[in-house]
């Protein structure tokens, strides 16, 4: 795959904002992007032909976040359609960082763009490196 199809990889999810996630102003409340990032995330590793949940069942490994960035840049409200893009940034022996772009659907405005780290871990929440098995994945789509 060459450098310019590598950055191509990019999994879009979308979710339409329920009432309850907004706060008085009736703007989504900033806390709720972390949960459309997760929702990225799951379905990225799912583009890719993983699924978390045998990560974590058949290989006793999870990506626990350690870190996560936002910046807020336009508000989204209530019954607005989101579209979330996804990017893996890095992925190097047991950190994992993917960035994440959410946009109103209807006409591309960017709401919010972030990243979060994780680091891979055991059953006991010891640090490993990631299995060639996934690693070798995310290497290939690496931007």
């Amino acid at each position: 795959m060459s450098e310019t199809e590598k950055k191509s990889v990019v999994s879009e999810s979308r979710v339409r904002v329920r009432y309850a996630e907004t706060d008085q102003m009736g703007v989504v409340y900033h806390s709720n992007y972390l949960v459309w990032f997760e929702i990225g995330r799951v379905d990225f590793i799912r583009s890719l032909g993983m699924d978390y949940r045998s990560m974590e069942q058949e290989d006793g490994l999870g990506i626990a976040v350690v870190d996560v960035t936002a910046r807020y840049k336009c508000p989204a409200r209530y019954d607005d359609e989101l579209k979330i893009e996804t990017r893996l940034a890095a992925a190097r022996g047991p950190v994992i960082k993917f960035q994440y772009r959410v946009l109103r659907d209807t006409d591309d405005v960017l709401l919010c763009e972030g990243e979060t780290v994780h680091v891979v871990v055991d059953r006991e929440m010891k640090k490993r490196s990631l299995p060639e098995k996934y690693a070798s994945r995310f290497a290939s789509v690496l931007i």
